[in-house]
């Protein structure tokens, strides 16, 4: 048996990566702050060691835990694996999805298409979507 730990992300800046996806879940922006800063600076990290790091976890352990780690090269091609968001909506509501849309947008994000279509049986309308780094997620 396993459980899921940290979903991690390479990043050219994992302070700005972090703070995006902590705003996309409504998670508290994370900072290395007092005393754990200390204790890690204490331990032999340096600044930029903290700075080439970052964090976006559910204060109440409930969603994922996003981890973030300074790339050694920009990104290039597709992802292999990426996030689907949920909006909070009811079924149906495409206001409210484009609403989470508009948002997620505002917040640094980049619309790449809207998809459209069905899989067998169940209809499917979700954006395909990058952040502001470039990494592909759907929100549906």
């Amino acid at each position: 048996m396993a459980t899921l730990g940290n979903i991690t992300f390479y990043a050219d800046d994992p302070q700005v990566l972090a703070r995006f996806w902590a705003s996309v879940f409504g998670y508290p922006p994370m900072e290395w702050e007092d005393p754990l800063r200390q204790q890690l600076l204490d331990s032999g990290l340096t600044t930029d060691d903290l700075n080439n790091r970052g964090l976006a976890e559910d204060p109440e352990g409930v969603g994922p835990r996003l981890f973030f780690h300074h790339a050694d090269g920009p990104k290039s091609g597709r992802n292999r694996l990426h996030i689907d968001v949920t909006a909070t909506r009811d079924p149906g509501d495409e206001a409210a999805l484009d609403a989470e849309k508009d948002r997620l947008v505002a917040l640094g994000a980049t619309v790449v298409r809207l998809v459209e279509q069905r899989w067998g049986p169940w209809p499917e309308r979700y954006y395909q979507m990058q952040d502001p780094e470039g990494n592909e997620f759907c929100l549906q």
